[in-house]
């Protein structure tokens, strides 16, 4: 299999759209545990099963089985040019049974790349977005607002939403769990010595030639 990669970065850090691109750039598959989750029980393979039941009783569903679940995914053909992590791990125990995993099959994480943001920077960023509510077209208090006051670029739509949780109280909370959480993950890959700091504040274009680069040499 290709170059395991694995995005780390907070909510609103870009992580989707940067692994979106990277599928673009080089073939590379994301896999996100959630989605992971709802194809196994859809398909009824036999971890997929495990975790119906586990969700069923309202569990949490176990790292075994999660990666019971990955370990199946990867061995689909599709992936064969590498893959992107999403959602997974989140903890350091996750890291090491990823590890184990992925030994198993004679591989390793190629690059664990930490998407770098400003606490403050981001807090404005994410508490300033909004959506039209007719296509979903995003914008941003200061960053992107409508040409036309009130009428969306994309449809003419004269609605607009905001998510509950994109306000600057939740957003910082959900920093300082993700810096608490991911702290010991840094460490982990710092270790290895596979740990890629990109700063995330800038333009999309740069963040993604910066990642391309990163990619570039690690897989060859």
């Amino acid at each position: 299999m290709g170059p395991v990669l694995i995005l780390l970065g907070p909510p609103g850090a870009g992580k989707g759209t940067q692994a979106r691109m990277l599928e673009e750039d080089f073939g590379l598959v994301q896999l996100s545990t959630g989605d992971l989750l709802r194809a196994a029980v859809a398909a009824g393979t036999e971890a997929g099963k495990r975790a119906k039941a586990v969700m069923e009783a309202g569990q949490l569903v176990s790292d075994d089985i999660v990666l019971a679940i990955l370990k199946d995914r990867m061995a689909a053909p599709d992936v064969a040019k590498g893959i992107i992590l999403d959602g997974f791990p989140r903890t350091a125990g996750q890291a090491a049974a990823l590890d184990g995993l992925l030994a198993e099959g004679g591989g390793k994480v190629t690059a664990a790349i930490s998407l770098e943001v400003e606490d403050e920077a981001m807090i404005a960023r994410v508490s300033g977005r909004y959506t039209c509510a007719t296509c979903g077209e995003g914008y941003h208090d200061e960053f992107k607002q409508p040409a036309h006051a009130g009428t969306c670029d994309k449809c003419g739509g004269t609605g607009f939403k905001r998510r509950a949780d994109d306000n600057a109280e939740t957003v910082r909370e959900r920093l300082a769990a993700y810096h608490a959480q991911t702290a010991p993950l840094i460490a982990h890959y710092d270790r290895l010595q596979v740990l890629e700091r990109v700063p995330a504040m800038g333009s999309i274009t740069g963040i993604r030639a910066r990642l391309a680069e990163i990619v570039g040499r690690v897989a060859a």
